[in-house]
C-alpha cells in the first residue's frame, strides 16, 4: 500500500524525522495563512510531480491559492491530483537520496543512500550508491548510520543528523512493516539542518491488520485501475510506453527486466495469472487499448492456460475494437502451434522466445 507523501511524513515524524511543516487542503479557499515562502505539492502516487508541473513556489497567500487551483484537478500520470501539500520552502544547501527496503535474498532491511539526491534513483551511477545490510539478527547499529553520512559527503553536526535519521528510519521499517521508506531528497539547508524534503513509504498490504490507522485509507486508483480490480485483473501502470500481457507474476518481472535489457521502457502491465477464460482475456486486452501503449508485449506460457484460449479471447478483443498498436506475441506451452497461427494470421508478430519479444516490442516502442 502507497501512502501519499503528506501521510509518508506523518509517519516519518512520528519516528522522529524532521520534517518541514506542512498543511494538506483540497481547495484554494482552504488556505488561509503562509508563515514562510512555501511550496506547493501534488499529493499523487507516482513520480515526476516536479517534471508535470505538480510542485511550485508560492510567496503569499493569494500565490499559494492561485498556484493550488492550478495544480488541483491535474493529470499526472493517469492520476488525479484532489489535494496538495503546502510545505515549508526550504533554503537547499545539499540533496542527499536515503531508503530503506526491504531485501529479501539478504533477509534483512537494505539502506541505499547516494550524494545524488533529488532525482530517481534508478538514473545515478551505481559508483554513487551505496549499500548496506542491517543483520536481522543484531538490528540497526550506530556505525551503519556514520557510515553513510561519511558516503554521502557530511561532517560535523550535518553527519551525527544523518545518522539519527538512518537509525529512525530503520525503526519505522521495522515497526510500520515497510516494504520501502524513501527520503529523497534528504536536505540539508544553508543553516546546517538536515531535514526530510520528501518521502515516499510502501506499506506491506499483508501488514495492516496491524495498523489499524492505515487500514482505514482509500487506496488512490486510476480509473483504468479501478476498472481493472472490477474485472480482477492485477493492473500496475508504470512510466513507459510498451503495454506488457503476461500470466503469472514472475513471468511478468521476467518480461519488465527483459525489455529494460533492449532499452524499451514497460508502461502498463497486466497478468492474467492462470486464467484461459476468453473472455477475461479479451477484458484485458481491451483495457490495454484504453492505455494507449505504442507497442503490446504479449508473453504466455501455457502450462494450466491453454495458449489457444488465450489466443481466442485477444483474437475476439481485436474484433470488437480496432487496435493501432502493433503486437508482438510469445506464445509457449499448450496448443501453442495453433495459437501462434492464429495469431499470425491476425497480423500480430510472433517471436520464439522472451528475449526475441522483448527486442522488437523495444525496437518499436523507440522507432
Amino acid at each position: 500500500m502507497k501512502l501519499f507523501e503528506y501521510k509518508a511524513k506523518e509517519l516519518m515524524k512520528r519516528h522522529g524525522i524532521p520534517v518541514p511543516r506542512g498543511v494538506v487542503v483540497s481547495a484554494p479557499e482552504q488556505i488561509t495563512g503562509l508563515s514562510a515562502p512555501a511550496m506547493v505539492k501534488a499529493q499523487v502516487l507516482t513520480g515526476g510531480r516536479g517534471k508535470a508541473g505538480g510542485i511550485r513556489p508560492a510567496d503569499t497567500v493569494e500565490a499559494a491559492r492561485a498556484v493550488s487551483s492550478e495544480v488541483l484537478g491535474m493529470e499526472i500520470r493517469g492520476y488525479s491530483v484532489k489535494e496538495v501539500l503546502l510545505e515549508d520552502r526550504l533554503n537547499v544547501a545539499k540533496e542527499i537520496y536515503l531508503g530503506a527496503t526491504v531485501d529479501r535474498s539478504r533477509k534483512s532491511i537494505l539502506f541505499m543512500a547516494s550524494p545524488d539526491g533529488g532525482v530517481d534513483i534508478e538514473s545515478v551511477p551505481e559508483d554513487r550508491i551505496l549499500m548496506v545490510s542491517v543483520d536481522p539478527l543484531i538490528g540497526y547499529q550506530a556505525y551503519v548510520g556514520r557510515r553513510i553520512a561519511s558516503f554521502v559527503g557530511l561532517e560535523g553536526e550535518q553527519a551525527a543528523q544523518c545518522a539519527a535519521i538512518c537509525g529512525r528510519l530503520y525503526e519505522l521499517t521495522k515497526e510500520e512493516d515497510a516494504e520501502l521508506a524513501e527520503i529523497n531528497p534528504l536536505v540539508v539547508t544553508k543553516d546546517g539542518q538536515v531535514i526530510a524534503g520528501d518521502g515516499k513509504v510502501t506499506i506491506d498490504s499483508d501488514s495492516l491488520f496491524r495498523h489499524d490507522d492505515l487500514a482505514q485509507l482509500k487506496e488512490d486508483l486510476t480509473p483504468l485501475e479501478e476498472k481493472a480490480r472490477a474485472l480482477d485483473i492485477a493492473f500496475v501502470q508504470l512510466d513507459g510506453n510498451i503495454g506488457v500481457i503476461a500470466n503469472g507474476a514472475g513471468l511478468t518481472m521476467a518480461t519488465l527486466d527483459s525489455i529494460n535489457t533492449f532499452g524499451g521502457k514497460a508502461g502498463v502491465f497486466l497478468d492474467l495469472g492462470g486464467t484461459d477464460d476468453p473472455e477475461k482475456v479479451k477484458q484485458a486486452m481491451l483495457l490495454m487499448t484504453e492505455a494507449e501503449p505504442k507497442v503490446i508485449l504479449v508473453n504466455i506460457f501455457g502450462g494450466i492456460t491453454k495458449c489457444d484460449t488465450v489466443a481466442a479471447g485477444l483474437l475476439e478483443a481485436m474484433e470488437e475494437r480496432g487496435i493501432g498498436s502493433p503486437i508482438v506475441a510469445r506464445i509457449k506451452g499448450v496448443n501453442e502451434e495453433h495459437a501462434r497461427e492464429m495469431l499470425r494470421n491476425a497480423g500480430m508478430k510472433p517471436a520464439s522466445g522472451l528475449s526475441e519479444a522483448a527486442q522488437l516490442a523495444s525496437q518499436e516502442s523507440l522507432g
